[in-house]
């Protein structure tokens, strides 16, 4: 019975019962343990690792220990390897289930080297690559960067350029990264071909391109070079052109750049369609809002039916709907053209329509950037707070004062987004600050004063609170000064401005004898003014000042001073000096209080480009001090963007006058030479310092070859002094010219100018009596002086003798003796330049934002002057910022 029992543990079990009953079987031998394959992973080692850890390579594989070792799993790991970039060279060997990685690692860089690169410099290239020293070296970066490098050229126009990389070997397993660069010549556009027009001709419309062709006189020009994103901003350009002239339909079908066969320049070709001219039809305005009559708004639309369509004019007319809305708080107010063709009459029926939207109130006023700048200096010049009806005249007054600041970049504007509501909206300040120091530095040369140099120093965001600190030294032959200054626009955070300069300034005139140059005229003047400020309107303001000044004028005692009367006092000679000097001499004390009103509408202070600028001050001398006056200025400046072209236009105009409040006597002006107007360098362009207005020649005597005595006129070799005038007026027309775009990244702003101004109103200075009633004019009509000279004889006696500065025979036929012991004194005085008559200037000038500041240069040339005027054609002015 137990014969028919299946095998089984169980059964295992019975048959060893059954072997202990005595019927047992031989036990079967154990089966032999499996043999380990020669494909299953039993380590995985790392050799040639020296920066990275054995673990750290082992990571980046997905081969494990105890998986089977198979050709697809090792290329697998390899191409996991591949992909870290980190290794120059590696391979997996299997030895009977011991795997081994051998590595070779990319090295790391030391440094990257430009060679051969002039015209495009370094630091222009270096930012635009991926590589840097320390990095880990790849031959994917390598590549990468020389497509960068060859399209840094491209866009440069040097499509010729090659960049061939090499590799340095440094010990420790580091390289030098070398790009040796041939910049090949620029690539020029030789020719524009146009095809398909036939209203308006190949030059007018390459007139409307960017891009030019390649011309003798185009040598400076950056818009000559072959640029792919320039030529697409031309088919763009040719579009607009098109669509601004009533062809609705036009089209550019094809654009084509092509090498020429010498492989260095191009020929661009565009093929146009320019379809039917289209004229405006049914012109109206649709609106869904409230606070817009549709009628009444399309009464004041810019275009009429049966003008010709204007593509410009329609996308003004959305821009000037949208801001009438922002005007009334639609901030979001959404304008729609709605346009209806009629090709059978050829008319554009359009439809503006003003879409329904909610009324928009500010949700918050968020300032962003400003790293140095306190955020109360940007708060206060926004003109909506917090819960405020949104306004957008209220944003771009904001715009305009912030940039007016001139703390941050140019073209600032303040942006909306859309708040927590429909409506709700946010307005954002995200500035970029610039430095706000400005260190200047001019020169120029004068035929009077030789070199003229000046400096400054000035901070105009001290400690970042908008407050403006400034020093300022001023040096030539004519003129020292320093001066101290500090404004704080917002005293105590509320709209009250003050201020206040420090100052001292030297003013010395110079006579010349056979050249050589004596001082003459000085003036001393040290003092201070205040200033407090206060707005009455968003775009006019009042100003108060009080000025303390004490003058000091005077002569050299040594070469002007003689003993007139023989009492043994010397005095300020006539003969010598000049009567007009004479009688500035001395010390005084000038307290001013003056009050200005100006009205400023200007985009920006720094830079304007649309605005204007009135202001009118006066001033009073005689609370208290030496002097009694009173001043009027006024000045006016007009800016125009022409049509948004670039162009910018201005006009500006000044003028003053002085109304003396004391009497000085006979023969002397009422206004003393301190206190008048002066004219000429820096304000009228074209002419010298003070080079425009009243002043006096004084022309020593000498004998002549015939025993004559005549007076010298050679202007280097007399003595030219400016007197100053009661009235002035200048008046200035200025037009910037744009340029390309090169032009522009160079900082680089041109302008011509017309200047048209003058200086008269001083009284012509009177001579001292006459004792021998010879006239006190010579045969010419020219003043002369004569004098009574009291001389010493030899026995100790004195006598007098007539010193007469006239010609031999004067105006009455009496004949004057003139002693030999005063003869080289005799002295004509020459009075000029006191005339209204406008003296007019024009030139050309060029402002540059150079790599060391700010740099102007000017060359006029005078059209109209009038006898004694000094003229000058060039000056520049350079300065930094930091």
């Amino acid at each position: 019975m137990l014969a028919g029992v299946p095998y089984s543990a169980s059964a295992q079990d019975t048959t060893g019962d059954a072997t202990a009953a005595g019927t047992a079987q031989p036990a079967p031998a154990p089966a032999p343990a499996p043999a380990p394959s020669a494909n299953v992973i039993r380590t995985i080692s790392v050799s040639g690792a020296e920066r990275l850890e054995p673990t750290t390579i082992l990571s980046y594989i997905r081969m494990r220990v105890g998986q089977e070792y198979t050709s697809a799993a090792a290329d697998e790991a390899l191409k996991d390897l591949g992909a870290t970039e980190l290794f120059s060279s590696f391979s997996i060997r299997n030895d009977s289930g011991n795997v081994v990685i051998t590595v070779t690692e990319n090295p790391v860089i030391n440094r990257i080297v430009l060679e051969g690169n002039d015209r495009l410099k370094s630091d222009k290239i270096l930012p635009e690559i991926k590589l840097s020293p320390r990095q880990i070296f790849t031959r994917s970066k390598v590549r990468a960067d020389v497509a960068r490098i060859v399209e840094l050229y491209k866009r440069q126009g040097r499509f010729a350029a090659v960049v061939e990389p090499k590799m340095v070997q440094l010990p420790q397993n580091r390289v030098d990264v070398v790009f040796e660069i041939t910049e090949g010549p620029k690539s020029k556009v030789r020719q524009i071909n146009i095809i398909g027009n036939e209203v308006f001709s190949d030059s007018k419309l390459r007139g409307e391109m960017v891009t030019k062709q390649a011309r003798f006189s185009r040598f400076f020009s950056s818009n000559t070079s072959y640029d792919p994103d320039r030529l697409a901003f031309d088919q763009q350009k040719l579009r607009q052109f098109y669509l601004t002239e009533g062809y609705a339909d036009f089209r550019v079908v094809s654009a084509v750049a092509e090498l020429t066969p010498d492989q260095e320049d191009f020929i661009i070709t565009y093929v146009v369609e320019e379809g039917e001219r289209y004229n405006f039809g049914n012109v109206e305005v649709e609106s869904q809002l409230r606070d817009f009559d549709s009628d009444l708004m399309s009464t004041q639309l810019p275009m009429q039916s049966g003008d010709f369509y204007n593509a410009k004019s329609v996308e003004d007319t959305v821009e000037q709907l949208t801001e009438l809305a922002g005007r009334f708080g639609y901030a979001f107010a959404d304008v729609q053209p709605r346009f209806n063709r009629n090709k059978d009459d050829k008319t554009m029926d359009i439809t503006f329509i003003l879409r329904q939207a909610d009324r928009t109130y500010v949700e918050r006023v968020d300032v962003n950037g400003n790293t140095l700048t306190q955020d109360k200096v940007l708060r206060r010049e926004f003109r909506l707070s917090e819960g405020d009806a949104f306004n957008s005249l209220g944003v771009q007054r904001t715009t305009a004062r912030i940039n007016s600041l001139g703390y941050f970049q140019e073209n600032f504007e303040v942006t909306q987004t859309e708040g927590s509501a429909p409506d709700r909206i946010i307005l954002e300040a995200n500035v970029e600050e610039q430095p706000t120091g400005e260190l200047q530095f001019s020169a120029g040369f004068s035929s009077i004063e030789q070199f003229i140099l000046a400096g400054s120093i000035r901070q105009r965001n001290f400690r970042g609170r908008g407050q403006t600190i400034g020093l300022s030294l001023n040096y030539s032959q004519f003129s020292r000064s320093a001066q101290i200054s500090f404004t704080e626009p917002y005293v105590f955070d509320r709209n009250i401005s003050a201020g206040i300069d420090i100052y001292r300034r030297d003013i010395s005139s110079f006579n010349f004898n056979n050249r050589d140059r004596n001082t003459t005229f000085e003036q001393a003047t040290t003092g201070f003014a205040v200033r407090l400020g206060v707005p009455l309107t968003e775009f006019m303001s009042l100003v108060g000042s009080y000025t303390l000044n004490y003058d000091e004028v005077g002569l050299d005692e040594n070469l002007f001073f003689s003993d007139l009367n023989g009492d043994g006092i010397r005095e300020c000679d006539p003969l010598l000096a000049g009567r007009f000097l004479c009688d500035a001499l001395g010390d005084r004390l000038s307290s001013i209080l003056g009050v200005s009103l100006s009205y400023n509408t200007l985009n920006s202070r720094l830079r304007p480009t649309r605005g204007r600028n009135v202001s009118l001050s006066t001033e009073f001398a005689g609370l208290g001090g030496d002097v009694r006056y009173l001043r009027f200025r006024g000045r006016a400046q007009q800016f125009w963007n022409v049509r948004n072209s670039g162009f910018i236009f201005s006009l500006s105009a000044e003028g003053g006058t002085v109304i003396p409040l004391a009497d000085r006597g006979p023969g002397v002006d009422d206004v003393l030479l301190t206190d008048r107007f002066f004219l000429g360098e820096p304000q009228f362009r074209g002419f010298d310092i003070r080079g425009v207005g009243p002043r006096i020649l004084t022309q020593p005597y000498v004998t002549d070859g015939d025993g004559n005595r005549v007076p010298i006129t050679d202007r280097d070799s007399v003595r030219d002094d400016a007197i100053g005038g009661r009235n002035y007026y200048l008046a200035r027309a200025e037009l910037e010219l744009p340029l390309g775009t090169g032009a522009r990244e160079l900082g680089l702003r041109p302008s011509i100018w017309l200047d048209v101004g003058a200086l008269w109103g001083v009284d012509a200075p009177l001579l001292q009596d006459n004792p021998n009633g010879l006239q006190n004019v010579d045969g010419n009509g020219d003043p002369i002086f004569i004098e009574t000279v009291t001389t010493t004889n030899t026995d100790g006696t004195t006598s007098t003798t007539q010193v007469a500065t006239i010609n031999p025979i004067a105006a009455d036929g009496v004949t004057a003796n003139v002693p030999s012991i005063r003869a080289n004194s005799a002295i004509r005085e020459v009075f000029l330049g006191n005339s209204p008559t406008p003296r007019i200037t024009a030139g050309i000038g060029v402002n540059w934002n150079s790599p060391f500041g700010p740099f102007r240069i000017d060359l006029a040339q005078s059209i109209r002057s009038v006898e004694g005027d000094d003229e000058k054609q060039f000056t520049f002015n350079v300065g930094t910022q930091f």
